[in-house]
């Protein structure tokens, strides 16, 4: 963990294996139920406490911001204001995560951000006291610290701790085009006609009895409603969908607004081979195989 001076931590990833958007709110935000899901990809965030106060960021990739627009310096910058703290913070970040890809990487920087500076200035909050606090940084700051497998409800910020999601490979794939998360949202079309995830019936899935959970049943039951916007604008995210089923995963879907896609394994050999092809196919700019986190001790 390094010396009282200096941490190191994994900020994980999240992938959605099931996302739905029950309304539009009068204040512009879109209430949602999801079911949320870590996986072992990560960022690694080096963070020294020094002496000369303020804030620094270092980032192996040149096009991120490094001051107060990065999550990552809000959420220091919360926690040192509250406490008054006189000393400062560097910050090397390791990105790893893609980038504005549906998988809550700016948001899983700020939650590893808070868990470090509460205990190298040993603030001694709670995770729940943290959670509250990231909030106010996103929607899912409060998530990335809690990890593993919820239901989130209400803009995302109400969680609900499901049991955990069977172990399983996880294929990545991120193709080259950038998706607007406001752009999903404004043209989310609301209506009867919509085909709404069974999300119920996911969370009965993933609470089976640990044994008995069936990987084709939650497989099954993934759905993902921003997909309806998403695939007709961006084909590629069907290729992406169609490679994976047709290379063996039991279930495959975009996370979030998009445009990464995740497909789950029953075994490991077919996933390397998917992961293979799916390099090889050059649908995706970025090919990732890794597995779901399991928060349980």
């Amino acid at each position: 963990m390094g010396s009282n001076n200096d941490i190191s931590l994994k900020a994980l990833a999240k992938i959605n294996l099931g996302l739905d958007v029950v309304r539009r709110r009068e204040d512009g935000y879109h209430e949602v139920r999801m079911i949320m899901q870590t996986i072992h990809l990560y960022d690694r965030l080096d963070i020294k406490r020094t002496k000369e106060p303020g804030i620094q960021i270092q980032t192996n990739l040149s096009f991120l911001p490094v001051n107060e627009n990065n999550l990552i310096y809000k959420a220091a910058k919360l926690l040192m204001d509250e406490f008054s703290i006189t000393d400062g913070v560097s910050v090397k970040l390791d990105k790893r995560i893609p980038v504005a890809a549906g998988m809550a990487g700016g948001s899983t920087d700020a939650a590893a951000m808070l868990i470090g500076v509460n205990r190298l200035f040993s603030l001694g909050l709670t995770k729940k006291q943290l959670m509250e606090r990231g909030v106010q940084i996103g929607a899912d700051v409060p998530y990335c610290i809690m990890r593993g497998t919820a239901l989130a409800e209400g803009i995302g910020e109400a969680l609900s701790p499901l049991p955990p999601m069977v172990k399983c490979p996880v294929l990545i794939a991120k193709p080259s085009i950038s998706v607007s998360t406001k752009f999903v949202y404004q043209n989310l079309k609301l209506d009867d006609t919509t085909i709404h995830p069974d999300i119920d019936r996911l969370i009965d899935d993933i609470k089976d009895d640990i044994k008995a959970k069936n990987l084709h049943d939650i497989a099954a039951h993934m759905g993902n409603v921003l997909e309806t916007v998403t695939i007709p604008n961006y084909p590629v995210i069907d290729e992406i969908k169609k490679h994976m089923l047709s290379n063996g995963a039991v279930g495959a879907m975009m996370s979030g607004s998009g445009p990464t896609v995740f497909g789950l394994f029953d075994d490991e050999d077919t996933a390397k081979k998917a992961y293979k092809a799916m390099r090889s196919s050059h649908l995706a700019r970025q090919v990732y195989l890794t597995s779901v986190y399991n928060n349980r001790k």
